[in-house]
């Protein structure tokens, strides 16, 4: 890792928390000059401060086509794109808004396909590689999280078409299983989220 990033230039959507920012940290250690994006300038600000290494911040909207665009004009040039998605959406099948469920694709495939588009146009190189973050919903979904199986399995598919696609840059999906994230506490709360990590172990292989 160290040898293949060494003076590439990496571009973390996402990488102001969580996922996004221990990768950010792991490409600086290896010698990458990093870019973080998010949409929050505080949290970008204070994850950058968190770095060790060359590490620069830009704010971004992935939903926004004018952001998006905007973001790679600024940054410049790229070899490798990571992109974690926004906050999960649960709810009952039952009772969903399409057009809630629209602005979840907007937000979590749209947007990764908006970014990885961009690279691509922006001169992402044939050594360059783009990775989308899925999820273990588009395999195994939960009552609730229908519209993020859907989602995820999207994103899958098109992890996949482009691996074909625009051969030889490097394309990959990333199926973390459940992680101790700030955004999963936020959701559930500390309390919620340890008895979520602790029922999730008990069903591990491993335990």
């Amino acid at each position: 890792m160290v040898h293949t990033l060494q003076g590439k230039s990496v571009l973390v959507i996402g990488g102001s928390s969580g996922i996004g920012l221990s990768v950010a940290r792991l490409a600086a250690v290896a010698g990458a000059e990093v870019t973080i994006s998010a949409r929050d300038a505080v949290k970008l600000e204070k994850a950058r401060a968190s770095i060790a290494g060359k590490v620069s911040t830009y704010q971004a909207d992935i939903s926004d086509e004018a952001s998006v665009t905007a973001l790679f004009k600024n940054v410049g040039h790229v070899d490798h794109v990571a992109i974690t998605g926004p906050a999960p959406g649960f709810g009952s099948f039952r009772d969903a808004s399409i057009e809630v469920v629209k602005q979840d694709f907007e937000g979590k495939f749209w947007g990764q396909y908006r970014v990885a588009l961009h690279a691509v146009r922006n001169g992402l190189p044939n050594d360059g590689s783009i990775t989308f973050m899925s999820g273990a919903y588009s395999a195994r979904p939960v009552a609730g999280a229908s519209t993020l199986a859907a989602v995820q399995s999207a994103i899958e598919g098109l992890a996949r078409g482009l691996a074909i696609d625009i051969s030889p840059i490097r394309v990959n999906a990333i199926s973390p299983g459940l992680t101790d994230t700030p955004l999963i506490r936020g959701i559930f709360g500390d309390s919620g989220a340890e008895a979520i990590y602790a029922q999730t172990a008990e069903g591990l292989p491993g335990k």
